[in-house]
């Protein structure tokens, strides 16, 4: 565990003097802006300082990804496919040193984040794989007209990232937007944004060309709002909270900016008397408490038919209080602490809104006795309703919420009921109710029978207030890239004269 820590702060020390400049043009920038803390979740202490981004160095950050557009759009695809290939490689050569980072600054737990890296791997190396054929379109023949369609890379774009699993999120929008022929300027989260320098180090390491890929530190208020506004920028890519989403599309509005929004949740999962309550279980369980329960995914409404309900909440709780929370660096933690002190306040103020409203609290609902960090128990409210803000609100911590249903109407109106879209989970053995459910529910994307299990050709998006846009497959070249057509005549058809 501490060779671990130690490699984390040994990689973050490379970056130079703190505080934590920014990337612009190929190289390091040591930033004159305004300065806030990095905090270590789980110790509470102070990792280091990065400055906020000047007016000045974000408008070079910019220029920076305007000037070098030209040349990466034009670049031949497969030149882009070979860099970003090396690219995937040099982050499989590192993992270990990006995984430990994820565990210091973002509190990630190593049993998921080693993982991670080599996700963000597979992200470079699936969306280089389709650069060739990117611009790619159709052939749309009428009697008297030859329609061909093709795609080109929009300019460059902005990317601002969550601090959840910082570094995977980062190349799930940061690879295809390459691939495209975009360049890039990316805002990582203030509170964790160690591994997204090591990102932009990797891919200059790989050969990417200087301005194309660019990174700037700060808060969403000063160096966020000044990147979405910036005339320059043709394109936002947001993770994040559903409220900054639309501040960022007002943000955005004078320059009719494109947005894609993967925004909040309060997913659902759906258990019916039928299903294999086991397999049930386990799914439910690791959707909301791995990744410290910080995850847009997570599974954090638990609608149980009512005839199962007791059993399986009685089940669910023996095993949550049974979850190991502690050390991130240790293989052996389930859980680890959240994200920051301000964070931690906000989902511990929901222990008092849930007794308050009603619920019961079954497992945990207090922060973990005796650490320094930010640690709070995982925790299972039951007896809960549809219309308690326990049920309705994302709290975006380990916290689980159970709900009884009485049949499949009722399943469908609760899993519903929310201002949120984004995943659905559902567990029957009755292939038709499946079907029917499936299509019913209001989300962008359900799994039957599963955890969320990605495969990357498929669309990855929400509806409702989760947020706007599909990633994924074709689904990110159509956002990063603009659709063009073009009809050539047979010469077969009568052009309408006029003026004669």
């Amino acid at each position: 565990m501490t060779a671990k820590r130690d490699l984390a702060l040994s990689a973050i020390a490379t970056f130079g003097p703190h505080p934590l400049g920014h990337y612009i043009g190929g190289a390091p920038v040591a930033g004159t802006g305004a300065s806030f803390d990095i905090t270590e979740p789980g110790t509470g202490g102070l990792l280091g300082q990065a400055t906020d981004a000047s007016e000045s160095e974000l408008n070079a950050a910019v220029a920076a990804a305007r000037d070098a557009f030209p040349a990466w759009s034009a670049t031949p695809p497969e030149e882009r496919r070979k860099i970003l290939n090396k690219v995937a490689d040099l982050i499989v050569a590192r993992a270990d040193e990006i995984a430990a980072v994820e565990c210091l600054d973002a509190g990630q737990c190593w049993r998921f984040m080693s993982k991670a890296a080599i996700r963000g791997a597979e992200n470079f190396r699936f969306f280089a794989d389709r650069a060739p054929a990117a611009a790619d379109g159709q052939a749309l023949p009428t009697g008297d007209h030859l329609n061909v369609t093709t795609r080109k890379a929009i300019g460059p774009v902005a990317v601002i990232t969550p601090w959840n699993t910082p570094f995977m999120l980062s190349t799930w929008k940061i690879a295809p937007a390459l691939a495209a022929g975009c360049t890039v300027v990316h805002k990582p989260a203030e509170w964790s944004p160690y591994s997204a320098r090591l990102l932009v180090e990797i891919a200059h390491e790989a050969g990417l060309p200087a301005g194309v890929f660019n990174a700037v530190n700060g808060l969403g208020e000063t160096t966020g709002k000044r990147l979405t506004e910036h005339p320059d920028i043709k394109a936002v890519a947001f993770v994040g909270e559903s409220s900054t989403g639309s501040a960022i599309m007002k943000q955005g509005a004078d320059t009719l900016k494109r947005v894609h929004f993967e925004l909040g949740g309060k997913n659902a999962v759906v258990v019916f008397e039928d299903a294999d309550l086991d397999a049930a279980l386990d799914a439910a369980l690791f959707m909301i408490y791995s990744l410290n329960g910080q995850r847009c995914t997570s599974s954090s409404r638990l609608l149980v038919q009512r005839s199962v309900y007791p059993e399986f909440i009685a089940r669910a709780a023996a095993r949550v209080k049974k979850l190991k929370v502690g050390d991130p660096f240790d293989p052996a933690t389930e859980v680890g602490p959240l994200i920051h002190p301000r964070h931690f306040g906000k989902v511990k103020s929901y222990m008092d809104i849930a007794t308050g409203e009603g619920a019961r609290i079954a497992a945990g609902g207090a922060p973990v006795a005796g650490t320094a960090g930010y640690f709070f128990q995982p925790t299972l409210f039951a007896e809960a309703e549809q219309s308690m803000r326990i049920a309705q609100e994302e709290i975006f911590g380990p916290v689980l919420t159970a709900i009884p249903f009485d049949d499949e109407a009722d399943a469908i109106a609760k899993a519903n009921d929310v201002q949120y879209g984004l995943a659905g989970y559902l567990w029957t053995r009755d292939l038709a109710r499946a079907l029917r459910v499936s299509e019913a529910l209001d989300v962008g994307m359900v799994w039957v029978n599963s955890e969320n299990v990605r495969h990357l050709p498929t669309p990855f998006g929400g509806t409702k207030a989760s947020g706007i846009g599909r990633d994924g497959g074709d689904w990110s070249f159509d956002f990063y890239m603009e659709t063009k057509n073009i009809a050539l005549a047979r010469g077969t058809h009568k052009v309408p004269r006029m003026g004669l």
